[in-house]
């Protein structure tokens, strides 16, 4: 598991392991539970599900830009999920919030 700069607490139905960002020339911003996670459009969910890991990536909600914040991926509209978190529930359009409810 990465070691996240920053971590902010989520109450979320789901149990969250972490959640934060891990600093790089870009934010990569992540929330996992015990059964999946959601990230930033930076994260590869195909490949993640090679292993049978639910997981979904947010594109940022209205007119910003880029995923900066856990508050701004949970805000976000989910644009992608493998097989893993669809069977789980998550589907694309629904809030990070909401697909993370379902993990």
């Amino acid at each position: 598991m990465p070691s996240f700069d920053r971590t902010t607490p989520v109450n979320l139905v789901a149990v969250v392991t972490d959640a934060g960002m891990v600093g790089c020339p870009v934010n990569l911003v992540a929330v996992v539970t015990d059964a999946g996670m959601v990230g930033c459009g930076a994260f590869d969910v195909d490949a993640l599900e090679k292993f049978g890991y639910p997981a979904a990536r947010v594109k940022p909600a209205g007119s910003a830009s880029s995923i900066e914040t856990v508050e701004d991926l949970l805000r976000g509209e989910i644009k992608g999920a493998n097989r893993s978190a669809c069977e789980r529930g998550v589907a694309v359009g629904m809030t990070g919030r909401e697909a993370l409810d379902r993990l």
